[in-house]
């Protein structure tokens, strides 16, 4: 997993909960970096894994809240590092639509050697989008926070729907339709 995602986690963690936190995080999480993240390094998910885990027994609160708070917190990332991406759309569901065949491959292009969650689309309307996620790592709340804020950078509202296909949440549907 890139470094950034482990940089950007913790800074959210410090303006939620201070800097106490993220020291309670580092001192009691297994990490076999010890912490010490750059954003262009890649470090393993099992550490992530150990930091939400001990947030979660720190703070009470679910994972999957904590991953989409976290992901509407990394969509300000792309907006600040990231503009042209985003420039070149015009229209929320279109976007989300280039995930896989747009999006990803400029990620890679980035960061050659990034572990990206697949999206497959479904079904595709002018106001509704049905997409699978698919990733070993069950972070699908990461990225219905992403969406959420998506739409917010359109000034767009929509409903989205998650349905685990799996106990594991490694298979998700999304199920987006907009709210004009």
């Amino acid at each position: 997993m890139k470094g950034i995602v482990f940089t950007e986690f913790l800074d959210l963690v410090e303006d939620k909960f201070g800097l106490e936190m993220v020291d309670t995080l580092l001192a009691n999480s297994e990490l076999p970096s010890n912490g010490v993240y750059t954003a262009v390094g890649t470090y393993s998910f099992a550490e992530m894994v150990s930091l939400l885990t001990n947030l979660n027994k720190e703070t009470g609160i679910a994972i999957d809240d904590l991953l989409l708070v976290y992901g509407e917190h990394f969509f300000s990332v792309v907006e600040r590092s990231y503009p042209e991406f985003l420039l070149q759309f015009t229209d929320p569901l279109q976007m989300l639509a280039s995930i896989e065949n747009h999006i990803h491959v400029e990620v890679i292009k980035i960061y050659p050697d990034a572990e990206l969650p697949t999206f497959e689309i479904v079904k595709q309307t002018e106001n509704e989008l049905v997409m699978i996620y698919t990733s070993s790592r069950a972070m699908h709340s990461f990225g219905k926070g992403l969406m959420n804020k998506t739409f917010e950078h359109f000034n767009q509202k929509a409903t989205i729907l998650v349905e685990k296909l799996n106990d594991q949440g490694t298979e998700v549907k999304f199920s987006i339709t907009t709210n004009e």
